[in-house]
């Protein structure tokens, strides 16, 4: 099925092929680039093409490929970098050098590696879709390798031993092979039997996130934040640090420069949790700010089918995404070479309902195959002139449970990560609380109370102490400015290139404790008549 280029705008191209489904994939022009129906008409379809269009004519061919836009699912993912579209970035490099060209089709998988299968399906069974057929060893990981939509049908034999992907690992009785990875549609959530509310905490290192506002395994939460504010580097902790078997990172829009600088210390990094390689637990989608803007909304859909695939495995999946506001200013530029009615800031008026259905797919889920698995989402957003009421933040706190916001005022103070400890919150503080009381300590609850009781007391003083000095107010006062300065610069913040940077709850409740007895004491001494001097 072919057809003509007929106009170009941009990344949009409208043809004369007839045919079409909404969301089929298409090649487009003799460089054969790759694109996407998103609109049809009756003679004509409108494509959205994820590379770069410089050089495409009028007149060149088109040709439907049949099916949607996927991903191949399968051994080989972990400790890989892709750009939008799933291509493996290391193996375009030795083919084109460090500029990548379109048209290039590169398989996601390697297909000639080998990998010791054990296979689980055993002759006579008939698996449905998410059946467990066999096992390979990814690294440190026990890959599941699953039954895709081809299912119902009994297994005549299967193989054993090592086997590349391009080798079936068995047969049906009526004659079809079973394939080693599979295909699946990056738009369509992938199925599970039953969704749970979050109830663990996802433990990011992070003190004032994992003790002020604590995450959920199966949450979502933003990082919303002006120029400046930390947002890339407080992404970066929580992929090294988090409390998950897998972490699929998205730099959607990122400076290239920033994207090398991590790739390159994922290389060095141990996981603390397991003492295993940090890259090995990694998938890497990388869509920098010179690589083509419509690329920049696939690699967000491509990320998080893979996500969900290994959630699928019973695995706890962590998802993040640097940054959101730039794929929807790659639904804007879209949208508006579609002509379409612009909504508020020009942004599409689907923006927060494609959002919505981007962040339903996080969750604690009962997998096909039986097993418990989640999928966490955590996004950076970068506001304009750090403007919260813009649409994009808006949306998000429309549907995320966890809002931590990045203060440009702590920023300039050097308080890392600059999270305002007032204007944050997060929904799953209830869920996860009983999960400290009972793993960490009893006095988990008391100490959180006594912390932010003591940074409210100090920010009621502060406009006195602007007005009369600190000198003008009494000694219990001074001691309380005191020890919520020690919970800011002790407790709070935290260096991300030292050794501090991953802080157990454990340790977080540790330090937390130690100040705040040290106030106790102290104002029991001035309650004595004690100076503060004697006191401190």
């Amino acid at each position: 099925m072919g057809g003509r280029i007929q106009a170009i705008s941009g990344p949009t191209v409208t043809v004369d092929l007839k045919g079409l489904k909404l969301y089929e994939r298409v090649y487009v022009g003799n460089a054969m680039l790759t694109g996407e129906v998103v609109r049809l008409e009756k003679e004509k379809a409108v494509i959205q093409i994820y590379e770069d269009t410089r050089g495409l004519a009028v007149g060149e061919p088109v040709k439907g490929v049949g099916m949607p836009l996927t991903v191949r699912l399968g051994p080989g993912l972990l400790g890989g970098m892709f750009d939008g579209l799933q291509r493996p970035l290391e193996r375009l490099r030795q083919d084109m050098g460090p500029f990548i060209t379109g048209g290039k089709e590169v398989y996601a998988l390697d297909y000639m590696k080998r990998w010791k299968f054990t296979p689980v399906l055993k002759a006579g069974e008939a698996p449905t879709m998410g059946t467990v057929i066999g096992t390979v060893d990814e690294g440190a990981f026990k890959h599941y390798i699953m039954c895709g939509n081809y299912s119902g049908v009994k297994v005549a034999h299967m193989r054993d031993g090592d086997i590349s992907l391009d080798e079936p690992l068995g047969e049906y009785e009526d004659g079809r092979e079973i394939p080693g990875c599979n295909e699946w549609p990056v738009r369509m959530a992938r199925p599970y039997r039953r969704k749970f509310a979050p109830a663990e905490p996802l433990i990011t290192g992070q003190r004032s996130i994992d003790f002020l506002f604590p995450l959920a395994r199966g949450g979502t939460a933003i990082f919303p934040g002006g120029f400046g504010t930390g947002k890339t580097i407080l992404e970066q902790s929580v992929a090294k640090f988090a409390d998950v078997d897998i972490v699929v990172y998205v730099g959607c829009g990122e400076r290239g420069n920033e994207m090398a600088d991590m790739i390159a210390e994922f290389e060095e990094l141990q996981d603390p949790w397991s003492k295993r390689p940090l890259r090995e637990r990694t998938v890497l989608v990388v869509n920098t700010s010179n690589m083509p803007v419509a690329a920049r909304e696939a690699s967000i859909y491509t990320a998080v089918t893979m996500a969900e695939y290994y959630r699928d495995m019973g695995y706890h999946v962590l998802f993040l995404a640097d940054s959101l506001s730039r794929w929807a200013e790659a639904l804007r530029e879209i949208s508006a070479s579609l002509e379409e009615m612009p909504g508020e800031e020009g942004y599409p008026t689907y923006l927060a309902s494609r959002l919505s259905g981007f962040l339903e797919r996080a969750g604690v889920v009962e997998t096909m195959n039986g097993r418990i698995g989640s999928l966490s989402m955590i996004l950076s957003v970068s506001p304009p002139g750090g403007d919260f009421t813009e649409p994009v933040t808006q949306a998000c706190l429309r549907t995320t449970g966890a809002f931590l916001m990045l203060d440009t005022s702590l920023a300039h103070r050097r308080h890392y990560p600059a999270i305002n400890w007032f204007q944050s919150y997060s929904l799953y503080a209830k869920e996860v609380a009983g999960h400290y009381r009972e793993k960490v300590s009893a006095e988990w609850d008391e100490m959180l109370l006594r912390c932010r009781q003591l940074l409210q007391q100090e920010e009621a003083l502060r406009e006195v102490a602007e007005i009369v000095g600190a000198e003008g107010l009494q000694d219990t006062d001074r001691m309380l400015m005191r020890t919520a300065e020690r919970i800011r610069t002790e407790f709070l913040q935290q260096n991300a290139y030292s050794d501090d940077a991953f802080s157990p709850p454990d340790r977080t409740l540790a330090i937390i404790k130690g100040i705040v007895n040290d106030h106790d004491r102290a104002m029991g001494k001035l309650k004595q008549g004690a100076s503060l001097e004697e006191a401190v």
